[in-house]
């Protein structure tokens, strides 16, 4: 369902109490978010400058343009397209990385572990070769798990382009990842299984 979902801390912003509730309910994920797009020590400082942003500029937040997160991520992303180099850097070490998992335990959480250490590498590979506008909306759906509506409202553009634009995402995707299933597959939590990746291509 592409409707608003409503999510707690949606609450009213302009007063400092409302603002600081908004805070404490949506600063992790988008500091989440922006670590994996930035690292770690970047995303704490993009993700302060966020919600400095957002203060000052909560007087003009609408809520019939769409929800307070999507506003919030809005403002993320915009900060993250200006550090596009640190991103690729990122992505270019991760696609560098060895995977590194505990083969000696056999529960069900480990085969999750070593399937998205085996997929890291390539998947880095793969979004670095996307287009900034196919990254953001990607990664806003598949990242922040935000809807067609909230990803449209939070870049600006129709939802209609924001289907596109991830259709293009998953078949670029697709073309270095080979046989893989976005409609099970998480990117922190991947939900395929041995057969799949052994028909993936290197």
């Amino acid at each position: 369902m592409e409707g608003m979902r409503p999510t707690a801390g949606e609450g009213p912003i302009v007063d400092p109490a409302g603002f600081e509730a908004a805070f404490r309910w949506h600063f992790p994920p988008v500091y989440r978010f922006l670590a994996r797009r930035v690292g770690p020590a970047l995303a704490e400082d993009l993700a302060a400058e966020t919600f400095a942003i957002a203060y000052r500029r909560r007087a003009s937040f609408q809520p019939g343009r769409g929800s307070l997160r999507s506003w919030l991520y809005g403002i993320a992303n915009n900060l993250a397209r200006s550090h596009w180099r640190a991103e690729q850097h990122l992505l270019a070490l991760d696609a560098r990385l060895l995977p590194e998992t505990d083969l000696t335990d056999e529960s069900a959480a480990a085969d999750q572990r070593l399937i998205a250490a085996l997929l890291a590498p390539r998947l880095a590979t793969a979004l670095g070769h996307l287009t900034r506008d196919q990254r953001d909306v990607l990664l806003l759906h598949a990242w922040a798990e935000l809807s067609h509506d909230e990803i449209a409202a939070a870049l600006g553009i129709a939802p209609g382009t924001v289907r596109s634009r991830l259709s293009r995402a998953r078949a670029a995707l697709r073309e270095q990842l080979g046989d893989f299933d976005f409609d099970l597959w998480t990117f922190d939590g991947p939900a395929v299984g041995p057969a799949h990746e052994g028909r993936s291509h290197a």
